[in-house]
């Protein structure tokens, strides 16, 4: 079951899309019609902490079944931003089509909202190709967003989020940190401290209706999912992940990090723009203005994705729903998405 390339048998008849198994004829129609668990369509999740390798798996999978990807990353939507995020090379975006890459600049605002409604409109459309739909990636809002929907916490006044913004820009991001935790614990322990949309957003919720926001994901928690869903979640054992992403940002590195960033820099990209302080971007930003040296900006940016690679994993890991494979486990793993597309 482990290791190799895909033994695939007969892949055609796989990619006959969601319910093309059901009996014909106008009592199955109306049930169909009726019932969202057998009306909605079926999409197959892969997703994982960064580093574990699932835009290869992927890749393999998503050939075999002859389906499309749709990347589920918040950082691979902006253009001019391909080395930092890992973004599939055009060779591999050739071998499957893609969605959801390259389709904002990097100054260009874009949440897990936006990502659900257009991602679904994909998917749709996808479906009544009956091509089979594979969500990509380890942006777990994105996916929760899709799935699951986003809960509604009424209107925040724009006041609170305006003044809020002043206080980051005058004290710093961790001065809302600092408040995060006073108030919202448990919050602070899924946001980064630099996350400034994040904090500002934990905090206008909870001045605004007096309630946590972890309160509010508590509620919504996963339920009521748009899709019939197949979760793949990808991890390996914990030194060897690591030692991947140590591997991989000095790659990023000889790749041209630096050189990308400057280039950014140059077409006018603000280094306080959200795009600019993800992981990677911001620690190059820091190099670059004179306020890291090399060395120490690679320590950093090893520490920083170690560290988010394990909050992408207590993420994953609280969904019961995931079925959780090493990377080398292609034949299991396409054993069980055949499976799920057929039945």
């Amino acid at each position: 079951m482990c290791g190799g390339r895909l033994n695939v048998v007969n892949s055609h008849d796989f990619n006959q899309g969601p319910g093309s198994s059901l009996p014909e004829g106008p009592r199955s129609e109306v049930k169909r019609l009726m019932d969202p668990e057998i009306s909605a369509p079926k999409i197959v999740i892969i997703c994982g902490p960064t580093g574990v390798g699932k835009t290869a798996v992927a890749l393999d999978l998503a050939e075999a079944f002859r389906a499309e990807i749709i990347s589920a990353d918040s950082m691979q939507i902006y253009k001019h931003m391909n080395i930092g995020t890992a973004k599939p090379k055009l060779h591999e975006q050739s071998r499957v089509p893609h969605h959801m890459i390259d389709i904002k600049n990097p100054d260009e605002s874009f949440d897990a909202r936006q990502f659900a409604e257009t991602s679904h409109g994909i998917i749709m459309k996808l479906h009544e190709r009956n091509v089979a739909t594979f969500v990509v990636g380890g942006t777990g809002l994105y996916i929760k967003a899709l799935v699951y929907g986003l809960f509604q916490t009424g209107i925040v006044d724009s006041e609170i989020r305006i003044r809020l913004r002043r206080e980051a820009g005058l004290h710093g991001t961790e001065f809302l940190y600092q408040r995060l935790i006073q108030f919202d614990p448990e919050a602070a322990k899924r946001i980064h401290s630099n996350d400034t949309y994040r904090l500002i957003r934990a905090l206008e919720v909870y001045e605004e209706t007096g309630k946590k926001i972890s309160e509010y994901h508590h509620e919504h928690s996963f339920r009521h999912p748009a899709f019939r869903v197949l979760k793949i979640g990808l991890d390996m054992e914990r030194k060897t992940l690591y030692d991947r992403i140590n591997s991989r940002v000095e790659s990023m590195m000889e790749e041209g990090l630096v050189d990308e960033v400057r280039d950014l820099l140059h077409k006018g990209y603000t280094a306080n723009l959200k795009s600019m302080q993800a992981i990677g971007y911001r620690h190059v930003i820091d190099f670059i203005q004179g306020r890291l040296l090399y060395n120490e900006t690679l320590r950093t940016l090893k520490r920083d994705t170690r560290r988010y690679a394990k909050r992408q994993l207590t993420w994953f890991r609280a969904d019961p729903d995931v079925l959780w494979f090493q990377p080398d486990e292609l034949n299991e793993m396409h054993r069980r998405i055949n499976r799920f597309l057929k039945e």
